[in-house]
């Protein structure tokens, strides 16, 4: 689901290198993730 989001949010003008790699990795992604928090302005 998170490279999705991270082809998403590449389409929508997101040019955050770091971002976009970690949306993109192997994960686990998790409750707490700061790209997820970063996304939702946590």
């Amino acid at each position: 689901m998170m490279p999705i989001l991270a082809d998403a949010l590449e389409d929508a003008g997101c040019d955050n290198i770091d971002l976009l790699a970690h949306c993109r990795g192997t994960g686990p992604h998790v409750r707490g993730c700061w790209a997820i928090d970063l996304i939702l302005d946590k």
